[in-house]
């Protein structure tokens, strides 16, 4: 039997939660997948699932076994990586993924260029408003902004980003320019939000920092961060998006930030990683030429929404 074959899908099911799960993400018959975890357990001679008909555990010998697996099938792939040449030479293929617009208008130009300059690379770059899982769905690099959680990831700070609430000249010349969180509970709103409910907008109180959630009055409720700004050139509402978001608009003098007082701390912009140990040459080069040029992005958006608050 292939052992290493046997192990990757032993993985599979056990990340999964079921054989059907793994069947289906390997993309074989669920028998197959059955039939290689009973070969295994019959050459090891040991039980490594318990089967029950609400879930799969690992009896105490699997969850050994795993582990030795894991660590095998790892050092397997760097060599076959070595052998390859990723560890000494920049070539092959790499994975990274990044919010869409963020992608697009940042990202995309720094990946162009970098194509251009080392020719045995290529990249697949997606453009995603949600995080994925790095290991499980094969992503080398993400662009995270936020708060990142606890994890086994490795992150490279390359800025911050401010949160803004925004509107049309138009829209204040109507209602008022907002001063105070009361005020702009007055004011229609374009919520730009996930699928559940909106409680309200957070801020800071400018004396205490203090967190703030102000419930608003959403006048149009949208699902992109494109069509909150485009609603919003037509003076439907106000709207709060992440700085980037609404750059172009500001600095066009289209949108005026407002409430600039009580913005609520900025997030972090990461570049994250799972690679520990030995990195492949194609994901330092990589590392090496977006960090400096993202970081210069991010540091050229805060000083234009400097000058843009200055009238300058």
């Amino acid at each position: 039997m292939d052992r290493l074959e046997a192990m990757s899908i032993l993985i599979e099911v056990v990340e999964t939660g079921s054989f059907s799960a793994a069947a289906r993400r390997l993309r074989v018959p669920l028998t197959t997948v059955a039939r290689k975890i009973s070969n295994l357990e019959a050459v090891l001679g040991a039980e490594l699932l318990i089967r029950t008909t609400r879930k799969l555990s690992l009896t105490d010998a699997g969850a050994t076994y795993l582990v030795a697996a894991r660590r095998i099938l790892d050092q397997v792939d760097e060599v076959e990586r070595e052998v390859a040449g990723e560890f000494t030479a920049p070539k092959g293929d790499l994975t990274i993924t990044a919010p869409v617009q963020f992608g697009q208008i940042h990202v995309l130009p720094i990946v162009t260029d970098f194509l251009a300059a080392f020719p045995e690379i290529n990249i697949k770059l997606l453009l995603l408003d949600r995080n994925v899982q790095l290991a499980e769905d094969q992503v080398d690099m993400a662009v995270r902004i936020g708060r990142l959680p606890d994890s086994a990831l490795i992150s490279t700070t390359i800025g911050e980003m401010r949160t803004v609430v925004c509107a049309s000249s138009e829209l204040l010349a109507v209602h008022g320019t907002p001063q105070t969180m009361d005020d702009l509970q007055n004011m229609p709103c374009i919520t730009f939000d996930g699928p559940g409910p909106l409680a309200g907008w957070k801020f800071n109180d400018p004396k205490t920092r203090k967190s703030l959630l102000v419930p608003v009055k959403t006048r149009l409720s949208v699902t992109t961060a494109e069509a909150a700004v485009r609603a919003s050139l037509r003076h439907v509402g106000v709207t709060r998006l992440l700085h980037y978001q609404v750059a172009d608009a500001v600095q066009a003098r289209s949108l005026q930030i407002i409430l600039e007082r009580f913005e609520p701390d900025t997030a972090p912009v990461n570049l994250v990683h799972s690679e520990r140990g030995q990195m492949p040459i194609k994901m330092r080069r990589f590392m090496d030429f977006a960090v400096p040029r993202l970081r210069r992005v991010l540091l050229e958006l805060g000083e234009a929404g400097n000058q843009s608050a200055r009238g300058l």
